[in-house]
């Protein structure tokens, strides 16, 4: 039997070959700025900087819960199964977590322009025609929606977080963390899938020699790769159809690494603080007042919703410690043994302030309470007089038995203002300035599982 020729065969295709209008089109994107190179700079810069921030906003999660370790997680007011807590995070050094989240919002807020310059740098292969021609394709672009997706996501919601602008109906470290996941996992794979790619790219010592005409994508192109060879391939990002030139792609690289460096030098004011601090002019904390109690601070006591009556003479702070409960009076309080420590409040929206606190040692409390953190693993949980998701936080051990670790009366040598805590504060060295609960009523101690 002789063979039949399938070349003649009526081709059925659910997506035309013809791309629709628009975007979809070679000759629509016309910026003569993009190739392959651009993308590929671009990327490797991304590929440093990125798992920096994965990492330190993983750390930031632990250290928001000092109390848990892969041992005692389970149970616990976690945010799901992929709130993972490998270790108990540590007391020391006091500067560790303003550190940690310093680099995070620092080094994210620089990385944000060159995320958006890469995005727009490969949008003509978003509009790629067809859209999915294959399994593996449609696994590719699967990743790359979830990197997209997440990457914006990531940061837009975390400069909303900086900027205290919560038009999200979402709890903000919950959405946060499992959107990292998300984005980690799209991230890894996409550089398995893009690695080799971005070797030969980076590779190329000179851009695009022949323009690839609209009416032949298939072309090829001359591109001089390092060591002088010829290789012959298409750059698909570079434009069919290019508008004249008005700006250069190192005048883009060197626009975009300005605009890094602003960003860069805001979060650093805010982060390192003292005489940097003006640095964050366009940032909430860039500015404080004068004298020892103008450092920044981000809740009032106003718009915490407390009144004046609330912390007269008549406040009273309750310690419980499972059998044992103890009432004192702040005058009592000041009666006993008053210890000072420089220690560093560090907040997840990146800033930082150092200052010298005064009051009594949290063992010393848990002592009388009767827990004693010298022979038993004692955490504390300390309740605020304001309600809602500040009212309250949990030490773990390793900040309990800390000297350092105190119920602050006083700072800078002067009295705890309204906004700063008053009657009485925690502040403990390494952790979340959220931990570090104002207007506090109660003390919860109890044995750490």
């Amino acid at each position: 039997m002789a063979a039949r020729d399938l070349s003649s065969r009526p081709r059925h295709r659910l997506i035309p070959e013809t791309p629709p209008p628009g975007p979809f089109r070679p000759g629509f994107w016309r910026s003569p700025l993009r190739s392959a190179r651009l993308t590929a700079l671009l990327g490797l810069v991304l590929l440093i900087g990125l798992p920096v921030i994965a990492v330190t906003g993983l750390l930031s999660n632990d250290a928001y819960q000092p109390g848990l370790s892969a041992s005692n997680a389970l149970g616990r007011d976690i945010h799901g199964p992929l709130d993972l807590y490998l270790f108990g995070w540590p007391a020391g050094p006091s500067w560790l977590y303003a550190l940690s989240q310093g680099a995070h919002v620092d080094l994210g807020l620089a990385l944000f322009p060159v995320v958006l310059v890469k995005l727009w740098s490969v949008i003509p292969r978003l509009f790629a025609w067809p859209p999915v021609d294959s399994l593996a394709h449609a696994l590719e672009r699967l990743s790359l929606a979830l990197l997209v997706g997440g990457a914006l996501f990531e940061f837009v919601t975390g400069i909303m977080n900086i900027q205290y602008w919560y038009a999200f109906p979402f709890d903000f470290p919950k959405a946060h963390l499992y959107g990292a996941w998300v984005f980690i996992g799209a991230l890894v794979a996409h550089v398995v899938l893009k690695f080799a790619t971005l070797r030969r790219a980076l590779g190329t010592r000179a851009e695009l020699v022949g323009a690839v005409p609209a009416a032949a994508p298939d072309a090829a192109a001359q591109l001089t790769v390092s060591g002088g060879a010829t290789h012959v391939g298409v750059d698909h990002l570079a434009s069919s159809n290019p508008r004249p030139q008005t700006l250069s792609r190192r005048g883009l690289l060197g626009a975009t690494a300005a605009a890094s460096a602003i960003l860069f030098l805001q979060g650093l004011g805010e982060s390192a603080g003292g005489p940097l601090r003006g640095l964050a002019f366009l940032l909430p904390r860039g500015r404080t007042g004068p004298g020892p109690l103008g450092f920044p601070v981000n809740r009032t006591f106003a718009l915490a919703g407390l009144r004046a009556h609330q912390v007269d003479a008549s406040w009273r702070l309750t310690l419980h410690g499972g059998a044992r409960t103890l009432t004192l009076t702040r005058p009592q309080l000041l009666a006993m043994s008053q210890h000072t420590e420089t220690l560093t409040i560090g907040c997840v929206e990146g800033w930082s302030t150092t200052q010298a606190w005064t009051g009594v040692r949290l063992a010393d409390l848990a002592r009388l309470a009767g827990h004693d953190p010298a022979r038993e693993r004692v955490a504390a949980t300390s309740i605020s007089l304001e309600h809602g998701t500040y009212a309250q936080a949990t030490l773990g051990h390793a900040q309990v038995a800390d000297v350092r670790t105190m119920l602050a009366l006083a700072v800078n040598g002067r009295t705890l203002s309204l906004d700063h805590g008053y009657p009485a504060r925690i502040i403990a060295p390494a952790i979340p300035g959220v931990h570090c609960t104002k207007w506090l009523s109660e003390i919860h101690f109890a044995v750490q599982a």
